[in-house]
């Protein structure tokens, strides 16, 4: 049973920062490519971006850009999610997300087969 738990999720002004966390109870975790989503409300959820299973490649949506980092931390079973210079469209709920199967780089929501709870971001103005 794969596990993800979200974390660092808040109330931040425009023009901020914040780092969200997932902690993942998957055995082999350095397989997996990950993935962070969000929701907004009334909204669909959309891809943020994605890492590969060691780091290597980092993908993001266009809105993000630039803005965003993720990084994981093979030995910590963990991945971030850096986020700056945050713009109130990026309040949402963010998810992270294991990939369905080892080695597929997920780029969609249904190449993930794991979400975690979710954790609320509120941007400002």
């Amino acid at each position: 049973q794969v596990q993800l738990v979200e974390s660092g999720g808040g109330l931040v002004q425009a023009g901020g920062s914040l780092r969200l966390s997932c902690a993942a109870s998957i055995r082999t975790f350095s397989n997996y490519a990950m993935g962070w989503f969000r929701q907004a409300p009334g909204k669909e959820r959309e891809f943020v971006g994605g890492i590969s299973w060691v780091g290597a490649s980092t993908y993001y949506s266009d809105s993000v850009k630039g803005r965003f980092t993720i990084s994981r931390d093979n030995a910590k079973n963990t991945v971030y999610l850096q986020m700056n210079s945050l713009k109130p469209e990026d309040t949402a709920v963010y998810y992270c997300a294991a990939a369905s199967f080892p080695f597929l780089l997920g780029h969609v929501r249904e190449d993930f087969g794991s979400w975690g709870q979710g954790t609320q971001v509120t941007v400002s103005s």
